[in-house]
């Protein structure tokens, strides 16, 4: 069903797709896959730093059975002599079977699958997508709630250059979901995906403060304010404290409201909260492992 296919974008998903994907996560976690994708290699590619993503999808690899080669920064890379994305693509589809990146530059990793005779997987680029993170997002809310129709979600603090509730925000449309979106003006959803959630006549709301809305999600799914995706420094100081989430604040919470954060946190989310039962964002990273296991399975045709 999706041997051979590039996982760019949301947009490259069928909801038939992401629910067969979900479900080959889920049988992959209850059985022995240690020898599912032996002699297969997985090039992981991270000109960004990462700790969850990289890691998630070498110990992927390995727990299928199968090899990982890579880099995390560019720097010990030919990228530092001048070498194209293009060449380096086009170099590496000659070592591996199926790679993984993440990118800088918004549009990168299309352009590597463009490049690529083998898989590409976009493990984010620059502050436009992150789609394996959407799935597992998908994954973590389904074993949560029970079911994604329906449900309401509050996605809180760096809307506009976070990639991962870009993702999110379109894939839960595909579910009806109702939406709230969190942010200081300057930090709000980019207008596209307003216009999209239009077009679908899915329900949503603008909204500047945090406690109004906890009280009526199901998903509370917090981001940090992304130091590093500012030109003005001097921007990024007068938001990067406006929204954290401590105890006293989740009084009003729904007994089955989860909290959901793709980490790393800064402050957005006090340590005090951890230990609460709406706190899922630690269980959310560890299911990363069998979501990431059925895409690169799924991919290289090792299961069907």
């Amino acid at each position: 069903m999706l041997k051979k296919k590039d996982i760019i974008s949301i947009s490259d998903f069928t909801k038939e797709e992401i629910l067969y994907i979900l479900k080959t996560a889920e049988e992959m976690n209850k059985k022995d896959c240690s020898e599912l994708c032996k002699g297969k290699i997985l090039a992981t590619l991270f000109f960004e730093p990462s700790t969850r993503t990289r890691l998630s999808f070498e110990t992927s690899m390995k727990r299928m059975g199968g090899s990982v080669i890579g880099f995390s920064g560019e720097e010990s890379t030919s990228r530092s002599k001048g070498e194209s994305l293009y060449d380096t693509i086009k170099i590496v589809e000659g070592y591996a079977d199926i790679v993984v990146m993440r990118h800088k530059v918004d549009g990168s990793a299309r352009l590597a699958a463009e490049a690529s005779k083998i898989p590409i997987i976009n493990g984010g680029d620059g502050s436009n997508q992150h789609p394996t993170q959407m799935l597992l997002d998908l994954y973590t809310i389904k074993q949560s709630q029970g079911k994604l129709e329906n449900l309401k979600i509050a996605m809180v603090g760096d809307l506009k250059y976070g990639r991962t509730v870009h993702s999110l925000a379109a894939a839960m449309a595909m579910f009806n979901a109702e939406m709230y979106f969190v942010a200081p003006e300057q930090l709000q959803m980019p207008n596209y995906i307003i216009e999209d959630l239009q077009k679908s006549n899915i329900n949503y709301h603008i909204v500047d403060n945090m406690q109004d809305v906890i009280g009526k999600v199901d998903i509370l799914y917090m981001t940090r304010i992304q130091k590093e995706r500012f030109p003005d420094l001097q921007e990024y100081e007068k938001v990067k404290n406006v929204f954290i989430l401590n105890k006293k604040l989740l009084e009003t919470a729904k007994p089955n409201m989860k909290i959901m954060h793709p980490l790393p946190r800064v402050n957005e989310i006090s340590e005090e909260v951890d230990i609460e039962p709406h706190a899922y964002y630690f269980n959310q990273a560890h299911y990363g492992i069998p979501v990431r296991m059925a895409i690169i399975a799924l991919l290289l045709g090792c299961v069907k």
